[in-house]
């Protein structure tokens, strides 16, 4: 259901009401995108159907210096992005105030009191009990009581039906008048002027001692439009409650040392380069490299594993991410708004508002909705006072087709059924950046996966371990404990398994491209490249598809290490369900040839490219579109990043580069590669609730309009009907819910 029923705004937001004080508020709160665009996130409560979104998208856009505006209808949030040639903001506030919608700053609510719920639930009761007792009291009417008792029922029931009206009908009557008052008009305004005729003639009747009334279908009406709309408001919050779980996770303040002093301030002050102190047990409020200390993180947020990770100087961290162990100073390198944790935020937020295909054809019917109904419902009454002149007959008949042809089975057909399948992947962690690209998705038929980072975790291990001396063992680890290089990081992880006590070096340098060189008394060890090692200049074996570094002593062979990249879980098991559904599967590698070839073999792909730049890799997913083909591309590094964006649908690992995420639809967290799998399984099951909450809204138009046109249909019977259509399109959006496996 829908509604466009104003809602408070708080008072610390009504101060915003000088318009140079607004606009500099404004200013302030946007975020920088570069290149002088920014964008403001605005939160309009009073925006919950199609209509509205479309009014203020529409409005917006007209403002100069406007470039995009975007609702999102969960989160009640309008995205608006503009750039202006002095900086200084369109009159957002100002303008969406002037077409009926309050609007303020967007801030996600730390709160968990949901006052709109009480609100609708309250409503409801009271519909519900006035319905009930109304329609027993029909019952008697029904059996055949005499006339004095029939006009005691219904004026019985004219004062039950009065507060039902006022109450809960004022969440439609507000909505309806806002629109009308600003010359607007949305789905409100039919069923308000349905429910206020039905009510009308009801008590004409009534007090004329008729034989019938509708005091039943005007509470009734209400009763159903309410059970659908608290439904669809408790869908909608678990899509906020998931975001708001997330927003959660970055603390309100943080410790700072400032001028040799600490410091505590919000976290929205903390800028690049701040110095940031994070105790035991705090979450890490800011993006950061860590400049002190040691510690363990818990970094399920951003890896989807549990198991504590150990971080020490010089270590990259994300915001949201729990310290665990030891005090850490962290050197802050991106704005809170700028993190890990708000762009995921801001990808859950917009997998509910993206503007799709299904939606866009749902929100032009529903936009065509009041000028046709109520045009519908005028020559419906005209045209049977003119064959019968019974001006009584012809009103009851014109408020049935007001009440039955209410499309809110059609506009929630779409968001209900996205809202649900954005829940349903976070809960796999999965993130959607738009609501299209569910529907994309759907419709793949060939997947391209890069390899380093995707189908492996890009972190070679060591594979010998088991095979080196452990005198050799001892030396590598206290050469390698101090690196960062990916291979040498493998082999210490190898070596602090096998051997405790090791040698302190003189001296350890850490040459580029080629290894490790230390001094230990008059020996020099060299730990890398097989020619630099040993001082035997030779090619590399370009044939293996693992990588060697070998340990020498003054140019002597000591050990040989094999270094492969780890699998990621269920990687051939995904690979192998791409296949049974008729996908073609393909890997697109800029790794050596014998390194590409090996890990195919493994996973069972027969297509592969290896070698491939950054614009080739484009280039070969450019050309899967242009003929014909709709391919998901899977990568994660800064080289993928065309590609993804060329891709017909993309997805990438919460580990990828910022510009890897950013150019992919999804983003999954977890290791595992069964999360192409879900994503797809669970967009596939999405667009077949879709079409047939269409193929639901639409049948059921199409055979309730002509009954109740031709007068076949009470204004009773068509309030239960459209109440049910529209609790059948949200049950059906429901059957997504059970979190089995996904196809």
């Amino acid at each position: 259901m829908t509604c466009c029923a104003p809602i408070a705004v708080p008072s610390d937001v009504q101060s915003l009401g000088h318009p140079e004080a607004a606009l500099e508020e404004i200013r302030l709160a946007s975020r920088d995108l570069g290149n002088g665009t920014r964008q403001t996130d605005l939160s309009v409560p009073g925006v919950h159907c199609a209509a509205c979104i479309a009014a203020i998208e529409r409005t917006l856009r007209k403002l100069p210096g406007i470039e995009a505006a975007r609702v999102n209808l969960s989160m009640r949030r309008v995205a608006v992005t503009w750039r202006t040639a002095d900086g200084t903001p369109p009159d957002l506030i100002g303008t969406l105030r002037g077409i009926g919608y309050e609007a303020h700053l967007f801030a996600i609510e730390r709160d968990a009191r949901d006052p709109e719920l009480a609100r609708l639930v309250k409503a409801l009761a009271l519909a519900g009990f006035c319905a009930m007792n109304i329609m027993m009291l029909s019952v008697s009417v029904w059996a055949g009581a005499d006339a004095s008792s029939r006009q005691a029922f219904h004026l019985i029931s004219a004062l039950l039906a009065l507060p039902a009206l006022l109450y809960s009908g004022r969440i439609f009557y507000a909505s309806a008048w806002s629109a009308l008052r600003h010359g607007r008009t949305n789905m409100d305004v039919p069923i308000s002027i349905g429910v206020s005729l039905a009510f009308a003639l009801s008590l004409y009747d009534t007090l004329h001692n008729a034989p019938h009334a509708y005091f039943d279908a005007a509470t009734s009406l209400l009763f159903f439009l309410l059970i659908g709309r608290t439904l669809d408001h408790v869908m909608r919050e678990r899509a906020r409650s998931a975001v708001a779980g997330l927003a959660r996770l970055a603390p309100a303040g943080a410790t700072i040392i400032r001028d040799g002093r600490p410091l505590y301030i919000p976290v929205s002050e903390i800028e690049p380069g701040a110095a940031v102190l994070v105790a035991a047990g705090e979450r890490i409020p800011v993006d950061g490299v860590i400049d002190q200390g040691t510690s363990e993180l818990d970094c399920s947020l951003v890896s989807g594993e549990s198991a504590p990770r150990k971080a020490a100087l010089g270590e990259v961290v994300h915001a949201g991410v729990m310290n665990l162990t030891g005090p850490l100073t962290v050197r802050a390198t991106a704005r809170a708004d700028d993190s890990f944790l708000a762009e995921m935020v801001r990808m859950m937020e917009a997998a509910e508002g993206g503007r799709a295909r299904y939606r866009r054809l749902a929100d032009r019917a529903a936009a065509l909705y009041s000028p046709v109904v109520h045009t519908l419902a005028l020559l419906s009454f005209l045209g049977w006072l003119i064959a019968t002149g019974d001006w009584h007959v012809s009103i009851t008949i014109a408020i049935a087709v007001l009440i039955i042809t209410c499309p809110c089975a059609l506009g929630l057909a779409v968001p209900i059924v996205q809202v649900v399948a954005a829940r349903r992947l976070f809960e796999r962690g999965i993130m959607v950046k738009d609501g299209s690209a569910l529907e994309r998705l759907a419709e793949i038929d060939g997947v391209a996966f890069d390899k380093t980072g995707t189908l492996t975790l890009g972190r070679p291990t060591l594979v010998n371990a088991d095979e080196v001396a452990p005198s050799a063992m001892r030396i590598v680890s206290a050469m390698t404990m101090g690196s960062r290089h990916p291979a040498a990081q493998a082999i210490a992880a190898a070596a602090a398994q096998r051997v405790s006590q090791v040698p302190a070096f003189d001296r350890i340098e850490e040459v580029p491209g080629l290894g490790l060189e230390g001094r230990l008394g008059d020996a020099t060890y060299r730990l890398g490249r097989l020619g630099w090692a040993t001082g035997q200049w030779v090619r590399d074996d370009a044939s293996t598809a693992a990588s060697i570094s070998v340990l020498a002593r003054d140019g002597e062979l000591l050990a040989t290490f094999v270094l492969e990249d780890r699998v990621r879980r269920d990687a051939r098991e995904t690979v192998d369900g791409m296949r049974r559904q008729g996908l073609t599967v393909e890997i697109l590698s800029g790794d050596r040839a014998a390194v590409v070839e090996d890990l195919a073999t493994k996973l069972g792909i027969r297509d592969f490219a290896a070698g491939l730049l950054p614009a080739e890799k484009a280039a070969r997913v450019a050309a899967h579109e242009a003929a014909g083909r709709k391919a998901l591309m899977v990568g994660d590094g800064l080289n993928d990043a065309p590609a993804l964006s060329a891709a017909y649908v993309s997805m990438a690992p919460a580990t990828a580069a910022d510009i890897g995420r950013n150019a992919a639809d999804f983003v999954f967290l977890n290791e595992s590669l069964s999360a192409v799998g879900d994503a797809l399984g669970i967009s596939r099951r999405s667009r077949r609730l879709i079409l047939q909450n269409f193929v639901l809204a639409v049948g059921y138009n199409a055979l309730a309009v002509p009954v109740a046109v031709l007068g076949y249909v009470t204004p009773l019977v068509a309030a239960v009907a459209m109440s049910l259509s529209s609790i059948i399109v949200v049950a059906n959006a429901m059957r997504l819910s059970p979190a089995r496996k996904a196809a």
